[in-house]
């Protein structure tokens, strides 16, 4: 809970986009059980939206789902009204909503300029725009941001060469809105290697899944990858347990970064 300057107490609010499932989801679920109210952000598939908000109600908050595709300046600004209309605040942003196309690195030819713009423009220009449209709020709140990255935007991996070339260019983002927001508005960012779950399955083809995720249990000082719920829970050390960092960025890979190789 947050006390304002009159003495009353209100609850923080967490906007958290592409929330309908996967990190998105647990975000905003724990966001719900640290007492925050919740903006669920879906892009399809309303249902699903509504039942994460539903869960985060069961967890004693209120919480609403609202459509929108970031990749549009006007959804973005739509979603922090949502926030600001209902609830008069907003304290924390995630942003999580991504798209990838999954192509060899090798395969050069199997991406084309239009790849690359529509994943931009959700997975770079759209957290962008989610920080503009929040700023002012997050500014009156001393707020944080947290921008879901990847180990791809770091070593050039991933699922594509547009995919990772994305996510660089967000962790350029994440340093530059550091300095620009400061001293007001932390902002910082997460960078997931392997995750289990379902937004993974769906981008790899045939039993890839399977075998990168073998691979990755075998190449971790951890021995395992991560959870939607490990990484959320990183996510919410920045956003609300942190002191005094910003501009950082997380990488979460169990460790292969660190070319530990196949264990004995």
């Amino acid at each position: 809970m947050y006390t304002d300057r009159m003495g009353s107490e209100q609850a923080k609010v967490v906007l958290v986009t592409g929330s309908s499932s996967g990190i998105g989801e647990q975000v905003a679920l724990i966001g719900a059980e640290r007492g925050y109210h919740v903006v669920v952000n879906y892009h399809s598939g309303a249902g699903r939206g509504e039942a994460v908000a539903q869960a985060c109600r069961d967890r004693g908050v209120e919480a609403i789902a609202v459509g929108a595709n970031v990749a549009e300046d006007e959804d973005c600004r739509r979603l922090v009204r949502s926030a600001i209309d209902r609830w008069g605040r907003l304290d924390a942003l995630v942003n999580n909503a991504g798209t990838t196309k999954a192509v060899r690195h090798s395969d050069l030819d199997g991406l084309d300029a239009q790849d690359f713009h529509r994943i931009f423009a959700t997975n770079t220009v759209g957290a962008f725009q989610m920080v503009r449209a929040a700023a002012p709020a997050l500014k009156a709140n001393g707020g944080a941001i947290v921008n879901v990255a990847s180990v791809a935007g770091l070593q050039g991996v991933g699922s594509s060469l547009a995919y990772s070339c994305s996510k660089g260019a967000m962790l350029m983002l994440n340093k530059s809105l550091a300095r620009s927001l400061g001293p007001e508005v932390t902002v910082n960012a997460v960078c997931p290697g392997f995750v289990d779950g379902e937004w993974l399955q769906g981008s790899l083809p045939g039993d890839a899944y399977e075998r990168l995720k073998q691979a990755y249990e075998d190449s971790t000082p951890t021995g395992k990858v991560m959870s939607n719920r490990g990484v959320a829970k990183n996510i919410w050390y920045f956003l609300a347990d942190a002191q005094n960092i910003t501009g950082e960025h997380l990488i979460m890979d169990g460790g292969v970064h660190l070319g530990y190789g196949p264990r004995l």
